[in-house]
Order: C-alpha cells, then structure tokens, then sequence
C-alpha cells in the first residue's frame, strides 16, 4: 500500500469514527481531498485508492491537472480565490467552485460556463467568525448572496463553504461551526434547496462532522506537507 493510500485509509477511518460519535451516518459526509502543490502522480496515486473528488487552490494548476487526468473522470473543485480574469478558466475546466463570495464573479461564472457542460456547482464561502484575514461574506449577507446566485443560468447552487481561524479545542471549533451549520440551516427554511456544508479540514474535521459539515477538505493529512504553490 502506497503512503497516499494508507493516509486515506487513515482518513475514511478519522470521518467514520466522527460521524459514529456524532450519530451520523458516514456517507452523509464526502471526502474532498486537496491536492495543490501535488503533482498528477500524487492525484493518480489517490484515485488509484478510491478517490475520486479533489481540490484545487490554484487556477492554471489546476487547469493542467485537470487536462492531464481527463480520462480518469474525477470532480474537481476549485476551493481557492477566484478574481474577475480567471473566472473563464474556472468556468470551462472546474466541476465546483466553492469559493464565491461577490455577485460579480458569480456572473462571470455563468457567463462563461460552456452550454455543452453541466451547470457549475456552487458555494458561497463564509466568513463565519468573522476573521480579520479571511475571504467570504458575512453571515448576515449571505440570503441576498444565495438567492441572487441560485437565479443564474448554467450555475448551480449547492452551499456554503467556512474557513474559520483555527480554535484552542474542540469544543471551540464544533461552536464556530455550529454557527456555519445554523446559518446553512436557516437559509433552507428560506427556500433555498441547499446540500452541501463544506467546512473541517485536517486538524479540525472531527469538530466539523460534529456540527453537521457534508463535505470536509483535507490535503496535508493525505499527502504531506506541501511545497510552494506554483502559480
């Protein structure tokens, strides 16, 4: 067994033991696992043991893998920032983007999405506890954000997405995502048919499940510690 392998062996068990504590079956929860910095050896690697969704923070990085590994039919998520002139790349090659936090850059997505491909999964990213250095909207305006979004043509919206500053403990992390989980919440009692809450990664994604997270992203747990970005 591959190190990739065995870390994702390691990693499907850390999520099912997690939703075992929290009452939870484990196919409510996907695994996205993040692989920038990686090359197409190391995604390979993954897919080769089961995985089959991955994360990418850096455009034109991505873009190569996702043309290198076309034939594999993996899902790829963009989970970086995306500004106004990479939207047509993010449009054409990804199958998520979970990062949108502006109408302007939802338009361009849409604008620019191919006919010929499925809509363009979409999630608002959050700035749930309101850190000083973090991308996303605040909660407060993220019902106006979701409804103008999900009135898009070629877009579809499917949820949010939360980077919170790390907590002190794991009953620190399971409030602050309680919080992404009762705004998730509320904006379904609103109408809006959203699935997926994307939040939790390596070191907190115990606390993540806990609250109620469908989808955690872990890189550096799977495949290591990273190199510098590339882009």
């Amino acid at each position: 067994m591959t190190t990739i392998a065995g870390n994702l062996q390691h990693v499907r068990a850390r999520i099912a033991t997690a939703c075992e504590r929290a009452g939870r079956d484990v196919e409510e929860v996907t695994l996205l696992t993040v692989s920038k910095t990686f090359g197409p050896d190391a995604v390979r690697a993954a897919a080769a043991a089961g995985q089959r969704a991955f994360g990418e923070n850096y455009i034109q990085e991505g873009v190569n893998k996702i043309t290198a590994l076309r034939e594999l039919g993996l899902a790829w998520h963009c989970i970086g920032p995306v500004q106004s002139n990479k939207t047509r790349g993010v449009a054409e090659h990804f199958d998520w983007v979970q990062t949108v936090d502006r109408l302007k850059i939802a338009e361009r997505l849409s604008a620019q999405r191919p006919a010929d491909r499925p809509p363009l999964n979409i999630c608002l990213q959050v700035n749930i506890d309101g850190g000083l250095n973090k991308s996303g909207i605040a909660p407060g305006d993220a019902l106006a954000l979701a409804r103008a979004v999900a009135a898009l043509p070629r877009l579809k919206l499917r949820g949010l997405m939360t980077i919170p500053e790390p907590a002190p403990d794991f009953e620190a992390a399971r409030a602050v995502h309680a919080n992404a989980r009762a705004l998730f919440d509320h904006l379904n009692a609103e109408g809006l048919a959203l699935d997926t809450l994307s939040m939790g990664m390596s070191d907190d994604l115990e606390a993540a499940i806990a609250a109620g997270s469908t989808m955690v992203r872990i890189g550096t747990a799977i495949f290591g510690e990273r190199a510098m970005p590339r882009d």
